[in-house]
């Protein structure tokens, strides 16, 4: 049987341009929105009408809607809740704290700190009087909260009580714009002083709250077009860059994803129950929470500590579970370990219910009707393990590997999908479809609010008007950022005539899923989600003195980088000769020690120049034959071939994951 395709044509393809302009592929869309993208509900203008009294406050006053575990003598018990309404009360008496600090509409508010109840109240707020939410997100590295306080110029920042020391490293520089730091918990007397002394007021939670008592601020009026936050991501070079999310990003992404959550029967309801623990401050995170609260359901927040992650489940019982493919990778080795450390017996056992509900599922079966003996018997152990209501677990920020996602959509007794978005698309842009085996290993088909095209790039042999269309993603529609802030150029660089190009390369498969198979720039992402420009990193790590030449390489399914290098032979030579390694040049590379003494020296180079976690080489291989174009690895004008030097040193890149990976290795 044909599969179904999940996309229409609403415009026709164009051939390249005598101006040099690509050609780019037919304009796309998905089939459920044959007749127009959905709207959001009447009355929806901004993030705030999302939760205000008109929408989710007035219709679920008294729902839980942000649950903490409740920490008795040093244990963790049940999650306490808060209601929807009084979330709302607090967020009021929050919203005139913040106003009576002289902060007005589109100013900008800083939240630092792990997800919790105060960063969505916090969140709110901003909502509530117009103001830009600005996450603080360490992990863009070490100067990047300096960076973001100093370049978005944010007078308030909310902060996690543990993260306040850390806010004090950015001093003198963030304060001469920070004015008020308000802690989620409480602050000590060498805080304040430290505070005070550079010129700032600082706040414990409880104390701030009382600051707008008896003080009744208007909320000002809100549009679409109103910016709601200023999210920063990683710069692939230089800064992280402010991106600009608008009210309509987020409320038109919320109207589709409803609309197609509705299209599968997989309708989001006040009863489902989600747990926060992928950073806020990242927009996958964000706007899941958004629609969690636009249709009153609950969120409560794990304890900020990743050894805990299962016990946190386990006790908040989850109905949906979103998740980067690092946490469905260690949820698969886990279960694998598990089962290759049983009985023979149950080995077989899980290999042939495994096989058989698989072939079911093959045959078009839906994954709850495939083999429901095999469930109850062997795949229920999996399902407790996520609390035992998960239905629907969606991977995004980066590829999840097929052979995961196919061992999770038949074990875990639940749909699983996998997404695809970036910032300046406000996350949802492509998701796989519940039931559909043949979107395995795609992103799936559009979102029903965005249109797509994809743009050949010549240079690198992708097509878009190809048999098989390949080539760079294009988005258009109201979800797309409103810019780069304070960055018109870079603005102008990505967003052309209404289409934002992602850099990334995709290829269209017959049902109307996207496949993404490269990036256009010699840019890659790790695993966990970070971007890496590898020639600036192979410009700072050919400072070592030991290297005459590196080549760096990463992929989205590993989370940290590998390197070949052309050692210096004269340098090589005379550290053999002092450590006792005997044989020519050849054998000196080969040596394990050789290996690890260049490895030494590149991570020196690596901590003097202050690089982040991920930008570290975690293994190297040394080939004493200097890159060539004999081998087709260099351009006549010696620019190294990354496809070419990936081809031939595959084997070579394989045996170092194989090796890097395992344990204490």
């Amino acid at each position: 049987m044909a599969d179904k395709c999940y996309i229409i044509k609403i415009e026709e393809g164009k051939a390249a341009a005598a101006d040099g302009k690509p050609s780019t592929g037919p304009v796309y869309r998905s089939s459920f929105a044959e007749n127009g993208f959905p709207a959001p509900v009447p009355g929806m203008e901004s993030c705030w009408d999302i939760f205000e009294l008109r929408m989710s406050v007035k219709k679920h006053p008294d729902s839980p809607m942000l649950g903490r575990r409740q920490i008795v003598d040093g244990k963790a018990g049940q999650y306490v809740w808060q209601t929807y309404k009084e979330v709302y009360e607090t967020v009021m008496k929050l919203g005139n704290s913040i106003r009576s600090c002289g902060v007005e509409k589109g100013g900008k508010c800083g939240i630092y700190g792990a997800n919790c109840p105060e960063w969505i109240i916090s969140m709110e707020a901003c909502n509530a009087h117009g103001l830009y939410c600005v996450p603080l997100y360490d992990t863009l590295g070490s100067g990047a909260v300096e960076f973001i306080i100093c370049h978005a110029e944010v007078p308030i920042a909310f902060v996690e009580e543990k993260k306040i020391n850390e806010l004090f490293k950015t001093f003198p520089n963030s304060s001469k714009y920070l004015r008020t730091i308000v802690s989620f918990g409480e602050v000590t007397p060498e805080q304040k002083a430290e505070a005070e002394k550079h010129g700032l007021a600082i706040y414990p939670w409880e104390e701030f709250l009382k600051l707008g008592e008896n003080k009744n601020f208007d909320l000002p009026e809100k549009t679409k077009s109103d910016i709601c936050t200023l999210m920063y991501t990683s710069g692939t070079t230089g800064d992280p860059k402010g991106v600009l999310i608008s009210n309509c990003s987020i409320v038109t992404l919320i109207a589709g994803v409803k609309f197609l959550l509705e299209r599968v029967h997989e309708e989001l309801t006040e009863k489902d129950v989600y747990l926060s623990y992928l950073p806020l401050a990242h927009i996958f995170d964000r706007v899941i929470e958004e629609f969690f609260i636009s249709q009153g359901a609950s969120i409560g927040f794990w304890r900020g500590d990743v050894k805990l992650l299962v016990e946190d489940i386990a006790e908040l019982k989850p109905s949906i579970f979103c998740a980067v493919p690092r946490v469905l990778d260690r949820i698969h080795s886990g279960l694998t370990q598990k089962i290759s450390g049983g009985s023979i017996l149950r080995r077989k056992l899980f290999n042939v219910a495994y096989s058989y509900k698989f072939g079911y599922m093959k045959k078009g079966f839906k994954h709850e009707d495939a083999s429901s003996i095999c469930d109850r018997v062997v795949f229920n152990k999996v399902k407790k393990g996520l609390g035992g209501n998960v239905r629907l677990i969606l991977s995004g920020a980066a590829p999840l590997s097929s052979h995961v996602e196919e061992f999770l959509r038949v074990v875990a007794c639940c749909h699983v999908l996998q997404g695809y978005g970036l910032t300046e698309t406000c996350a949802g842009t492509f998701v796989s479809l519940p039931n559909e085996l043949s979107m395995l290993g795609t992103v799936g088909p559009p979102v029903p609010n965005v249109d797509i095209r994809l743009e050949s790039v010549p240079e690198m042999g992708y097509d878009a008007l190809g048999s098989t269309p390949r080539g760079e993603i294009c988005i258009r529609g109201d979800t797309l950022f409103s810019g780069y802030y304070k960055s018109e150029d870079l603005t102008k660089e990505v967003l052309i005539d209404g289409w934002f190009h992602t850099g990334d390369i995709g290829e269209w498969q017959p049902n109307g899923s996207m496949k993404i198979i490269d990036r256009k720039k010699n840019i890659f992402k790790l695993s966990q989600g970070e971007y890496v420009a590898v020639e600036n990193l192979e410009n700072i790590y050919g400072l070592a003195s030991v290297a005459d030449s590196i080549w760096i390489y990463g992929n989205s399914f590993e989370s940290f980088l590998v390197a070949t290098v052309n050692p210096n032979k004269q340098a090589l030579q005379a550290w053999a000769a002092e450590n006792a390694v005997s044989g020519d040049f050849d054998s000196i590379c080969q040596n394990l020690k050789a290996r690890q003494y260049i490895f030494e020296e590149l991570t020196k180079i690596a901590k003097e120049k202050k690089l982040k976690g991920f930008e570290f080489i975690k293994a190297v291989h040394l080939d004493p034959v200097p890159f060539d174009m004999e081998r087709d690895l260099l351009t006549p004008t010696y620019k190294k071939k990354r496809p070419q030097l990936l081809t031939y040193y595959q084997s070579v890149i394989d045996d170092m994951y194989k090796t890097a990976n395992k344990p204490n290795a």
